[in-house]
């Protein structure tokens, strides 16, 4: 049985796990003796180690029916991500991020969730597929340590202002929808000699003339690209232009599905952007409650019986005629509302619950419901109507705020991956593809 995941959370907590699993008749034939294939500061990759993820990787493009590259190509690749990778796990350990096992059964958990799986069918259907379930979960606990440091990475040096926002909403149109990008990147390091950029730029005309000749971007991307998404086949997922550099905005926005760009510089190195699809930015209308209730609570002097007799007995004088607003200010346990008569204002219809969503949803104006519990206690309602209201400029701001923070973000993480990788002891042990 194939896992199959929902979500690209679940996605993003899976893939590393990949890089350190093959497939069964790989690990079903005679391993030579190990070697170390790379020394990363005081950690090493064996022979082993690189051989497993590379065979994973090639699993993975076969089922997505890709292009094989070269074998000398992907171990190249597969050898920097797994560097990658080290590094990342080594710092979080030095800044003292740890994992425990019940963050990972955590994890799992939400795994075999999204699957609808118990764990031990999780476990099952992981082996079954060729993977060793101890090195998923290693696999796992890493990924999460790594998200965890890019995240302090990200949260002590992005800040997004108002006024930055406001530049933005003034300066660009949102209008222009969003674009699925997949990328190719050929790295320069900080303060490149003449001699570097000219290897950069010979190395990017290369693929970008592979490109012309017929080469698939994916096979391109996953056999030369440098970005941290190479191995996902380069694809950086849904981005609106405003969320990347101008620079390369403009080069993108006139391309069609399937089109790429010429290679573009960056101080980051040199690039090539295709446009996997595109979808327009819609006009954001929400539907919105007006409701107020009365609540009734379980408390050390009520027990659950008398919570209930209450709330039935307000039921019984709400059918005789009562004032469910005055009723509300006498009776209600929910201080916030109580003083209003009740009134919840107006609210999206998931705010309170899936309980009050559904019993409201079942009234007419001014209807009353019959007694609910929810975990906040016993609840009668009563609906006041409901509007639909355009969100549509709050939305955009919020975007907005988003787009810049993403921008800054990946240019604070790529940035920390690379002074990481070029402060780092690296020997690698294999020759050069």
């Amino acid at each position: 049985m194939t896992i199959k995941f929902s979500n690209r959370y679940i996605l993003f907590l899976l893939a590393p796990l990949l890089l350190f699993v093959g497939a069964e008749n790989i690990r079903a034939e005679v391993q030579p003796l190990d070697s170390i294939v790379a020394v990363v500061n005081e950690d090493v990759i064996m022979r082993s180690e690189l051989d497993q993820a590379v065979a994973g990787v090639m699993d993975r493009i076969r089922q997505s029916g890709g292009n094989m590259p070269g074998k000398a190509l992907l171990e190249n690749q597969v050898i920097e991500n797994l560097i990658s990778t080290k590094l990342q796990v080594q710092r979080a350990h030095g800044t003292g991020i740890r994992v425990s096992d019940s963050d990972i059964d955590s994890a799992l958990g939400q795994v075999a969730s999204q699957n609808k799986m118990s764990i031990e069918q999780l476990r099952g259907a992981i082996e079954r597929d060729g993977f060793n379930f101890t090195e998923f979960r290693q696999s796992l606990g890493d990924d999460m340590m790594m998200r965890e440091l890019k995240e302090r990475v990200v949260g002590s040096m992005v800040n997004v202002t108002e006024s930055e926002i406001n530049i933005l909403l003034a300066t660009r149109d949102l209008d222009d929808g969003e674009f699925l990008l997949s990328h190719i990147m050929i790295s320069v390091p900080e303060g490149a000699t003449p001699e570097q950029l000219a290897e950069g730029t010979d190395r990017i005309n290369d693929v970008y003339r592979r490109l012309q000749e017929g080469m698939d971007f994916k096979s391109a991307a996953i056999s030369y690209s440098e970005a941290p998404e190479a191995l996902e086949g380069g694809t950086v997922g849904w981005r609106d232009l405003n969320s990347i550099p101008r620079y390369f905005a403009e080069a993108i926005e006139p391309l069609g599905t399937g089109g790429y760009t010429e290679a573009m510089r960056s101080p980051a190195g040199y690039h090539i952007f295709r446009v996997d699809d595109k979808r327009e930015r819609g006009k954001v209308v929400i539907k919105e409650y007006n409701a107020r209730h009365i609540m009734i609570q379980v408390t050390e002097l009520r027990n659950a019986r008398q919570a209930m007799d209450k709330v039935m007995d307000i039921k019984k004088q709400l059918a005789e005629g009562a004032d469910f607003e005055t009723l509300a200010k006498s009776d209600s346990d929910d201080t916030t509302s109580a003083n209003l008569g009740g009134d919840l204002g107006w609210f999206v219809p998931e705010k309170y619950g899936d309980r009050m969503k559904v019993m409201l949803e079942g009234l007419g104006v001014e209807g009353i419901s019959e007694p609910f519990q929810t975990e906040a206690g016993w609840h009668i309602a009563q609906f006041l109507g409901q509007r639909e209201v355009d969100r549509t400029e709050e939305t955009t701001r919020n975007q907005a705020r988003n787009m810049i923070r993403q921008r800054k973000a990946e240019q604070e993480v790529n940035q920390f991956l690379r002074q990481m990788r070029d402060e780092a002891y690296v020997d690698i042990r294999i020759d050069a593809g």
